[in-house]
């Protein structure tokens, strides 16, 4: 592991695990983009990889050249998110999954407890 700068906090390195889990998540989804995030002072670099329909996965890689040369190995279009920002389709995923989640209003005559 390796440790933030004056903020202390801790920053989890990458590992196989989330090249697994990157590499499951651009098999079993379609229409998979890449959107590479530069390192920060709380975070490391992160590869977003969001689907067709906006589901998304984020994970730290090693370099922003590992993140790029990741995604043109496996066929995934990769851009840089400091540049072309994050795609609206998976702002409107969040916006669906946290709506889902939400419990139902009560009907009209039902108390609320």
């Amino acid at each position: 592991m390796s440790h933030g700068g004056s903020t202390g906090a801790t920053v989890r390195a990458a590992d196989n695990a989330d090249q697994l889990h990157l590499q499951e998540f651009i098999r079993s989804r379609r229409g998979v983009e890449g959107f590479v995030e530069p390192r920060t002072t709380v975070s490391e670099v992160t590869l977003l990889l969001v689907a067709h329909d906006g589901e998304w996965t984020r994970r730290r890689v090693s370099s922003v050249k590992w993140a790029h040369d990741f995604a043109n190995r496996n066929g995934v279009p990769s851009y840089d998110a400091g540049l072309v920002g994050i795609p609206s389709r998976m702002r409107e995923y969040n916006r669906r999954q946290k709506q889902a989640r939400r419990p139902p209003e009560p009907e009209a005559g039902q108390e609320s407890f």
